[in-house]
This record gives structure tokens, C-alpha cells and sequence, in this order.
């Protein structure tokens, strides 16, 4: 069996049988992509690869400088792909048993300082009706710490205002309930009241919170311009993500004294290990407040 159709069958098994959201059946996709370019280049069919040619493929990513948590995620798309060949007997011996994950570097986020934040919200131009739904996607961003995957999925219906959270649609499909600052929750609502209507003219209504030009809900490219656009505008010393709003967020609670449990849960992180990225934060706060009220610090 050639390795393309395979793989349009494990996609098709990922995304139908096990509900994987569509952004990680896109990943398994791209991943799968690349390997399959390099299992024509040495005329592979799906049976004849071995567990040397996964090591060849995984030192060419390294090769290319590829970061090692890159090649990891690569390996554990193969391993679920060569695992679900072998339980439909598409081939006999499953060649990615016993690789080894690479060791990942574990990298502290980028964020960013308070007056930067600060001086970042005051880049777009509330007078327009751009310039108000950039400001209330900002302000979003900052005060619930969202993936841009999340603030672009929000609807309108999601606000609530008078409780003060917002109802998101997480990874694998899970909802959770965030809370949002009055800041925010005040500009978004004068965003929906005064700006929105205009964008979405005469065409019919779309329950997406934050929309285009076209009227339609905005893309994850869309808000990446978008925030790169007012990161340069603001002079700010690294090129703004989402996600180091998003960074900044938990960072900036973390500091105030938020355990990181709390940060957990509005994060939507499934597990701590992951929000344990920022325990450097945790620690610097710990000996600030052992040299204040420590009587030999």
C-alpha cells in the first residue's frame, strides 16, 4: 500500500472516529506531508519502512535546525500513524517502537514588561471602527490570556458582562469559563455597540465576536498581522504573538501572588507540567518576599 493513501486514511481516522479538533489533524497532515516527501525520495512504500529510516528522517529535521521540540511532535505523529497502520494490517512490525523522544529544551516564554502592555493598548486608533475592535482584542487577549485560536472562535454570545467571564472553546473541544477584566469587558461592549454594525454593513448577521472587513470572523493570520502591525507601531523590543499576550498574562498574575493552580485552569491547561513553564516567576516572587520579611535576608 503507498504511504498517501495510508495516511488520507489515518487522517480520515483522527478526525471522524476520534474527534480530534482541526487543528491537530492539521498538524498530523503537515507532518505527515514532509514525511512522505522523504519516503519517495528513497522510493519507500509503507511496508518497507524501517526503523532506520525514521532515525535518518528525525537527524535530517535536526539538520535543518529544526527546534528539538519540533522533531518531537514529528515523532509522535508517526508513532500514532505507524501504530494505527499496523492495527488495520497495513504493514506487519510497527518500525517507530523504541524510538526515542529527543530531550526538549525547556524554554521560558516571552512576555511582555507592564508599561509595554500599556503602551501597546494605546496603539490603535479607537475613533475607527478598526481601530475599536483592535483595542477590544487587545484588551481580550491581555485580560483573559485566550490562544488566538480561541479569540477567534468567541461569539457574541459568549460575553457575559454582568458576571464577568467569557465562554471559550478550548483545545480537544473543551469549554471552559474565564474570567475578564471590567477594562475589557467595558471596551468590548462600546466595540459591539459602535463598531461591529459598521463592519458587518448590510450583509446578514454572523455570531463570531471579532469579524472583518468582509463581515466574516477573523483569521488566525488575520490577528497575527494584526498584533505584529501594533507591536512594531508601539516599539516593543521583541515582535509580538498572540501568544505573548498570552504569556504576559499568566506572568503578570503570577507576580501579583496567583497560585499557579489558578493559572492552570485559565490557562485550560489539561495538565500543571505544562503551566509549571512558569515557575520561574513563582520562585523570583518567593525570594522577593523572603528578602522583605526575612529578619537575616
Amino acid at each position: 500500500m503507498e504511504i498517501p493513501a495510508a495516511t488520507t486514511l489515518f487522517l480520515t481516522h483522527v478526525k471522524v472516529e476520534k474527534g480530534l479538533s482541526s487543528n491537530t489533524v492539521e498538524a498530523y497532515q503537515r507532518d505527515l506531508v514532509k514525511f512522505n516527501v522523504f519516503a519517495q525520495k528513497r522510493k519507500l512504500t509503507l511496508e518497507k519502512v524501517n526503523r532506520d529510516d525514521l532515525v535518518d528522517f528525525l537527524a535530517g529535521m535536526y539538520r535543518e535546525k529544526l527546534e528539538s521540540r519540533t522533531v518531537a511532535r514529528h515523532l509522535v505523529t508517526l508513532r500514532n500513524f505507524f501504530r494505527f497502520a499496523q492495527i488495520q494490517e497495513l504493514i506487519a512490525v510497527d518500525p517507530s517502537l523504541n524510538l526515542e523522544s529527543p530531550k526538549i529544551r525547556r524554554t521560558l516564554p516571552g512576555y511582555l514588561r507592564l508599561e509595554e502592555v500599556e503602551r501597546l493598548l494605546e496603539q490603535p486608533d479607537a475613533k475607527t471602527a478598526f481601530g475599536l475592535r483592535d483595542r477590544a482584542m487587545l484588551e481580550v487577549l491581555y485580560s483573559t490570556g485566550l490562544r488566538v485560536s480561541e479569540l477567534i472562535g468567541l461569539r457574541v454570545t459568549d460575553l457575559d458582562s454582568k458576571v464577568g467571564c467569557i465562554r471559550c472553546i478550548g483545545k480537544g473541544d473543551k469549554e471552559r469559563i474565564v474570567p475578564a477584566g471590567r477594562k475589557a469587558l467595558g471596551i468590548v461592549e462600546k466595540y459591539l455597540k459602535e463598531a461591529r454594525p459598521k463592519l458587518l454593513g448590510k450583509r446578514p448577521g454572523t455570531p463570531a465576536l471579532f469579524v472583518n472587513s468582509r463581515g466574516v470572523a477573523l483569521s488566525r493570520v488575520g490577528v497575527w498581522k494584526i498584533l505584529s502591525a501594533y507591536g512594531r507601531q508601539a516599539g516593543l523590543r521583541v515582535a509580538l504573538t498572540p501568544h505573548m499576550l498570552r504569556h504576559s498574562f499568566a506572568t503578570h498574575l503570577l507576580e501579583r501572588g496567583a497560585d499557579l493552580r489558578s493559572v492552570q485552569l485559565m490557562l485550560g491547561h489539561a495538565d500543571i507540567s505544562t503551566t509549571q513553564i512558569y515557575t520561574h516567576v513563582v520562585e523570583e516572587r518567593l525570594k522577593q518576599i523572603y528578602k522583605a520579611h526575612h529578619p537575616r535576608a
